[in-house]
């Protein structure tokens, strides 16, 4: 059934649905696929030399380039899945939606060029940090834009939370622990603070992910199942 274009709903902010949601987002996606194809510009001005007689030299020259390219595409992958699961439900934004949301391109547009200055801060299996300061504090620029797309996430989120007029009306009741998303921000600010000082230690500080996203998924999957089982229960006959 077609959605209507616009609609309302009692409360302090118009629900925008139809095609207006619909555009808002392929708008989303399209700046995405563009924001995460420019991070491999990085990599193509990387040239061989005379002192790299194979290609496999290059590259290993080349690793912390590669290695902050793979990571952020990854990461970017992730974050774009986690804001698709919640737009997967919605049946329209309203303002603070709409503005959260730009929030959040603008990290996404944003990442290209911190990913590049961290990269550049390494060289080979050597750090070469100018200062010691990690590029001028490159890490913390980079890490610092992680923080502010995880945390435009988790406000979204947030809000979806606590306003289900913009849900589908066969949106599925799932819990998503709402450390999840604040988790990531703290991380992501810990590893820029971090590299400036242990530039190595900031980048493995991520497999801290690992452990605590299991922790938290046993948590989600024990709620949703107490939930399903007091929905059943609430649907059986008395």
């Amino acid at each position: 059934m077609r959605r209507a274009v616009t609609g309302s709903i009692a409360g302090p902010q118009a629900v925008t649905t139809g095609r207006s949601f619909d555009r808002l987002v392929n708008f989303t996606d399209a700046i995405v696929a563009v924001a995460i194809t420019l991070l491999v510009l990085s990599l193509v001005d990387i040239r061989g030399s005379s002192d790299e007689p194979t290609v496999w030299k290059t590259i290993y020259d080349h690793s912390s380039e590669v290695i902050a390219f793979v990571l952020t595409f990854f990461v970017v992958a992730v974050m774009w899945r986690v804001h698709n699961r919640v737009f997967n439900d919605l049946r329209g934004y309203d303002t603070t939606i709409y503005r959260l949301n730009l929030l959040w391109l603008l990290g996404i547009v944003l990442l290209p060029w911190p990913s590049a200055l961290y990269g550049e801060g390494f060289t080979g299996t050597q750090v070469e940090w100018s200062g010691g300061q990690g590029l001028g504090g490159a890490g913390m620029f980079y890490w610092g834009t992680m923080a502010w797309i995880s945390l435009m996430s988790t406000l979204i989120s947030r809000h979806v939370r606590s306003h289900p007029e913009l849900l589908e009306p066969d949106a599925v009741r799932a819990f998503r622990h709402p450390l999840r998303g604040v988790s990531f921000t703290v991380l992501s600010l810990l590893m820029g603070v971090t590299s400036l000082f242990a530039p190595i230690l900031a980048s493995w500080m991520l497999l801290l992910l690992i452990p605590l996203s299991i922790v938290l998924d046993r948590a989600e999957r024990r709620v949703n199942a107490e939930n399903a089982q007091a929905d059943g229960a609430g649907a059986s006959p008395a």
